[in-house]
């Protein structure tokens, strides 16, 4: 199978599309073109990959030039940003939207009658869960994503403040929204934290493990999938979530859920710093249920071979 996998909006090396389904994809011996804004990103594609560069967020002449290059004998197309719709050659092969974003209902619907959609069952969220991490240390916290107001910058920076005088340093590992780099910069120009910005995700994942908890600080209107979660659980970390992250924390029992305040926050890591058995308990608890349901490899199958379905290509036929 030939599948062109497309976006002009998302980091090249997004985990959900590059380390879940296009690594599915290649390890399953299928053909991937990735139309990705690789320049924008500075980016070098994977081995094993054809690259079409696209702009980041490129209007509709050139986005639609990038698919028709992607598309030369394909047959499948996965979209991750519904812009690229708009631009769908005439000729074309399945296309199949994966809905990342929110979306009207309106929308939905006709995108419904035309396409077909990657439901969580097609892809479920996931990650890569270390075999045998390190256990929790009490130096540090860590976020990993994405970096903005919603998802809790002002609290992580006042956290990172009040956490020096206790001798704990914070991690934040990912990209962050315009509005909100300057404060990360004064924060980390001054020694309150260190801020790598984007780090490929299994890079990120090992940078993550050892610390003493893992933050997850979103705002109750924030919607996001649990994915940063099961990162922190899949290495072993105790996880300090608000409550929007609460369902997958209390049902593996491997963290504690606290109120979007700095209070709140500060006083969970530091019971947990004084607490090391507390801390291996929770950390290996989230281990356990991250290896058990939420392993990636453990899915991969199942999204190629739905791939496979959504290109009309027989089962009998692969197995050939």
């Amino acid at each position: 199978m030939r599948a062109c996998v497309a976006t002009t909006v998302h980091h090249p090396e997004d985990a959900r599309i590059m380390h879940r389904q296009i690594r599915a994809l290649l390890d399953a011996g299928h053909e991937v073109t990735y139309v990705a804004p690789f320049t924008f990103y500075n980016v070098t594609p994977v081995m094993g990959l054809t690259a079409v560069d696209v702009a980041h967020h490129a209007p509709f002449g050139r986005a639609r030039a990038a698919l028709r290059r992607g598309l030369r004998d394909a047959d499948l197309l996965i979209v991750h940003d519904h812009r690229l719709l708009r631009a769908l050659p005439y000729r074309r092969p399945p296309v199949v939207w994966d809905v990342r974003e929110q979306v009207t209902p309106r929308r939905l619907a006709h995108a419904t009658r035309r396409h077909r959609l990657i439901s969580p069952a097609d892809v479920p969220e996931a990650t890569l869960v270390s075999p045998s991490p390190p256990p929790p240390g009490d130096t540090r916290v860590v976020h990993i994503g994405r970096l903005s107001a919603e998802r809790g910058v002002t609290e992580l920076i006042g956290l990172a403040e009040r956490l020096v005088p206790h001798g704990v340093r914070m991690d934040l590992i990912g990209a962050a929204a315009p509005d909100v780099r300057p404060l990360l910069r004064d924060a980390q120009r001054v020694g309150l934290l260190d801020w790598f910005g984007y780090v490929p995700l299994r890079h990120a994942l090992r940078m993550a493990e050892g610390a003493l908890a893992g933050l997850s600080l979103a705002a109750d209107t924030v919607r996001t999938a649990p994915t940063k979660i099961m990162d922190y659980m899949g290495r072993g970390l105790p996880v300090i979530t608000t409550p929007q992250g609460a369902a997958l924390v209390e049902r593996a029992g491997c963290g504690l859920v606290v109120p979007q305040d700095v209070d709140a926050v500060l006083n969970a890591v530091l019971d947990l710093k004084e607490d090391a058995a507390r801390r291996a308990q929770l950390g290996a608890l989230g281990h356990a249920e991250a290896r058990l349901h939420h392993h990636w490899p453990d899915h991969a199958a199942a999204f190629v071979s739905r791939a496979e379905s959504w290109a009309g290509i027989p089962a009998h036929a692969l197995a050939v």
